[in-house]
């Protein structure tokens, strides 16, 4: 079909209009702008060649600003009228290529109808005399024979079919972008007359048109089934709780105690994260939570701790500020972390250890250290004051006849998702990581040192476990036993959130989302009464889902 959005005569010369107004207003401000920027950048002019340069360009762009802001309402007006008349005539030529290529999609699923009656007909025939061929003949051989050419038929007819299908998916999906070009055209148009300003309304539109024309029900579920399962085990359970007697589960502050159980467990999640972006894991997780959780727990304590470490102490902090304390517990916990997240990370890095092998090692190192160095004995509980500062909850005010208080610990996970935002997707490290995670060889004749890459993320995970168990102490008593099965928390959510073990595929949100999915979870079974060894059956099959869903996807890339 003709393009009519190309080849309208008053759109060309809307276009040819609207092109000489800007030429020497706005497009040259733009082009001005551009070269200035250029020469401030350029290391091969001297001082005097760029301040002249400069110079000259501001005085070329004060004319070009008068000429922009004299033609600016004629601009604006020409601008509206173009758009308007761009979506009356595109409306027409939009309904005539839907119309166009959907009878293309009829003809071409009546024609695979045909086409398949044919094929098996074809080979039913085929089958057949291959059968009569071999009558009477019932040596050993001819058996074999039989068989082995009733086997290629039947190959045969399944690579037939298959080239059939996949012909029929071509034709349909051709169509189908011949559809959202149609569209994609206006919005091209409408954003040259705006002078390629975007406009919120058509980018929606657009999107939308993009989602339904490359919409699949069976990848849909693929990548979705899961969540779908979840939330609606979720609104079971939402229906479940008050007809058994335990009240509304769907409420303000069971979301916020939801969201207060999350917070440190996200440290975890966001830490883990990038080793199974590079096809890898970490074991030790849940030691170092312990590891700063009993550091901070002695640094914190109010007075003289019992406790020792390695026969040395006890000690009394109270001497010193409250911000000196609080800067030297959270210093120490990264620092320790960070400490034994590098070892592991070397090993890793350098040799080639897997990581399940070296986070392993340093799990079970970390776990005698502290129960030779504390004999296992808890730490104690924090300064109260201190407590509440960090851990405690604002009053938020009655709602609904319940007092409701929001959780203090819900702040520091939101900067920590926002910081690890910001290193996946707007940092080189961020790039590199995906790069390494994707592949690893390829990564390395880029360029990208595949080394240092893989220590940063080691490293980036110490400082969120240290973090993380930081704050795990003013939630609990502290000990060598703190922490307990946290890395597969961590790990599950993880792979529940969509980062893949076969590594380089993932997102920040992806982890966020797993982490509030199983405290969720846990908390839902909970405040139903349900037993809590059950519980680790329903996080057991979610997971197994999870990674059976993620081979899946995986096997269908390759």
């Amino acid at each position: 079909m003709e393009n009519i959005l190309e080849n309208d005569a008053k759109l060309k010369e809307y276009s040819e209009k609207l092109d000489a107004l800007r030429k020497d207003g706005v497009n040259k401000i733009t082009e001005l702008r551009q070269d200035i920027a250029a020469a401030k950048r350029n290391k091969l002019l001297d001082k005097t060649q760029r301040e002249e340069r400069i110079a000259s360009d501001m005085k070329v762009l004060e004319d070009a600003r008068i000429v922009a802001e004299k033609n600016k309402e004629e601009i604006a007006a020409l601008t509206k009228e173009s758009v308007a008349y761009t979506n009356s005539i595109a409306v027409k030529y939009i309904e005539d290529v839907k119309a166009e290529q959907k009878e293309v999609i009829v003809k071409a699923k009546d024609e695979y109808s045909e086409n398949i009656q044919k094929i098996k007909s074809s080979f039913a025939t085929k089958k057949a005399e291959i059968v009569k061929s071999y009558e009477g003949k019932i040596d050993d051989v001819s058996k074999a024979n039989k068989k082995r050419d009733i086997n290629n038929c039947a190959y045969e007819l399944k690579s037939a079919l298959f080239d059939e299908k996949s012909h029929r998916n071509n034709k349909i999906q051709f169509a189908k972008m011949a559809i959202n070009q149609a569209y994609v055209d206006r919005v091209q148009k409408n954003r040259a007359f705006r002078n390629g300003t975007p406009y919120i309304a058509e980018d929606i539109g657009l999107s939308w048109q993009n989602y339904k024309n490359s919409f699949k029900a069976s990848k849909f579920f693929l990548d979705n089934g899961l969540y779908i399962t979840i939330i609606i085990f979720f609104i079971v359970c939402i229906i479940i709780a008050p007809l058994t007697g335990n009240g509304a589960l769907f409420s303000l502050p069971n979301i916020f105690t939801i969201l207060e159980q999350s917070s440190t467990r996200m440290f975890y999640a966001l830490g883990v994260a990038g080793l199974i972006l590079i096809a890898g894991t970490d074991l030790s997780v849940g030691r170092m939570v312990a590891l700063g959780s009993v550091v901070t727990g002695l640094i914190l304590h109010p007075g003289k701790n019992i406790v020792t470490m390695f026969k040395m102490g006890p000690w009394d902090f109270t001497a010193m500020s409250t911000g000196g304390r609080l800067a030297f517990a959270l210093f120490l916990s990264i620092l320790l972390c960070v400490i034994f997240s590098a070892f592991a990370g070397v090993f890793t890095a350098k040799l080639k250890i897997h990581p399940f092998i070296s986070t392993l090692a340093t799990q079970l190192i970390i776990y005698g250290l502290l129960f030779f160095g504390t004999s296992g004995t808890p730490v104690g509980s924090i300064d109260g004051k201190i407590k509440d500062m960090i851990g405690g909850r604002w009053v938020m005010g009655v709602i609904n006849g319940e007092l409701v208080t929001f959780p203090k610990l819900i702040i520091p996970a939101i900067i920590a998702i926002f910081v690890a935002w910001f290193i996946w997707n707007k940092t080189t490290f961020g790039k590199n990581m995906y790069a390494v995670g994707g592949n690893s060889e390829a990564a390395a004749v880029s360029g990208i040192s595949v080394f240092w890459t893989t220590m940063g993320i080691f490293i980036m995970a110490g400082i969120f476990y240290g973090c993380g168990a930081f704050l795990e102490a003013f939630k609990a008593n502290a000990s060598a036993g703190t922490g307990q099965g946290y890395e597969l928390d961590a790990i599950a959510a993880c792979v529940v959130g969509g980062i893949s073990f076969n590594g380089g595929i993932g997102k920040i949100s992806g982890a966020v989302i797993g982490v509030i999915i199983f405290t969720s979870l846990t908390y839902c079974l909970t405040f139903l009464r349900i037993d809590t060894n059950l519980q680790f059956v329903f996080k057991g099959l979610i997971l197994i889902a999870a990674v059976a869903l993620d081979s899946i996807k995986y096997l269908k890339r390759k």
